[in-house]
């Protein structure tokens, strides 16, 4: 008998759902988030198996990869393009889970990317120090607001940057604010030392392959940025088009038009912020460093704000990494810019 599995995944617990080809529900139970009994009850169905359904949640990583190591054909739901039918008036877990193994008996399951596991790691790695270098950047503008508030005198990002503990007091004389922006200046030094720690590791562990080092060529990528946008674009031939990967960067605006008219929007935050940021960073590298995406941004930046510029020079380098990913070929300035 040919089975399908759906299964609804939560923080301590899994509904399990497996049907027949006639939808018939055969098996319906919740189960902890152990991965010994959650095999244990899908085994009696061996080879019949058709394929699990697993939902990408936050917390997908263990099960998948198990499900996986264990010899199931496993499949990972992309829960935002799956809808069920809107007139229901009752839908619980083993309704959600019954419901993933039902577009899979269809061929019609709306699927995200499982991420090679071997790279997961690093790639995750690489986010840590994204998420390091917001805070840090955090504390910065923090220091900086408290400084104008203070004394009516800005102070500029590198100057915070090399300030002193013992040289707060000169710019401030309330002792309290000395003591608030002393906290914020200790944190942003300690999240400095664990950014270069991390950053020391990951290059260390750096495999420059055909890829990267065509990414590399692109202006306003370095080698961290090179590899986060490497590893977080996973493997380029799944993006049909250079569109679908701007898309998927969210280098493209989100809005639905007829006529003309703007009629709605779509869910500005589909896609992957990671590679969002990168290329908004590369854009900004690109300003200082290229004259050619220098003077694509000014020619954007006379006819429209500042940020929508430098927007619309992430979304150009984000179509051309496409390519330069894709054919594994140096960046071609000409066949960006014109």
């Amino acid at each position: 008998m040919i089975c399908y599995c759906g299964i609804d995944l939560h923080s301590n617990n899994s509904v399990v759902v497996v049907m027949d080809e006639a939808d018939r529900v055969v098996f319906k139970q919740r189960v902890p988030n152990d991965l010994a009994l959650i095999i244990g009850v899908l085994k009696p169905y061996g080879d019949g198996l058709a394929g699990i359904v697993v939902e990408s949640t936050y917390n997908w990583y263990w099960l998948v990869d198990g499900l996986m190591a264990a010899g199931f054909h496993v499949h990972l739901a992309n829960t935002a393009a799956i809808k069920q039918y809107s007139g229901l008036k009752h839908a619980d877990d083993a309704d959600d889970a019954a419901w993933l193994a039902h577009l899979l008996r269809l061929g019609i399951l709306a699927e995200g990317y499982i991420y090679p596991r071997a790279e997961r790691g690093t790639r995750d790695l690489l986010r840590r120090r994204s998420q390091l270098v917001r805070q840090k950047t955090a504390n910065l503008l923090s220091i900086e607001n408290q400084v104008i508030r203070s004394t009516g005198m800005p102070i500029s990002a590198n100057r915070v940057k090399r300030l002193k503990a013992n040289e707060i007091a000169d710019r401030v004389a309330d002792g309290d604010v000395v003591l608030g922006i002393g906290a914020n200046l200790a944190v942003m030094r300690c999240l400095e030392a664990e950014v270069k720690k991390l950053e020391r590791e990951l290059l260390g562990r750096l495999v420059p392959d055909a890829v990267y080092q065509a990414l590399i060529t692109t202006p306003g990528i370095g080698e961290i940025l090179g590899m986060t946008i490497r590893l977080e674009s996973g493997d380029i031939s799944r993006f049909a088009r250079p569109g679908n990967y701007a898309s998927y960067c969210r280098c493209v605006e989100s809005k639905h038009l007829s006529n003309g008219r703007k009629k709605g929007e779509g869910n500005r935050k589909c896609g992957n912020k990671y590679l969002a940021w990168a290329f908004i960073e590369a854009a900004g590298f690109a300003i200082r460093q290229n004259e050619r995406a220098r003077a694509f941004y000014h020619r954007k930046k006379a006819k429209t704000k500042s940020v929508v510029a430098r927007k619309a020079l992430a979304h150009k380098l984000a179509r051309a990494c496409f390519y330069v990913m894709r054919d594994q070929v140096p960046f071609e300035p000409e066949r960006c810019f014109g």
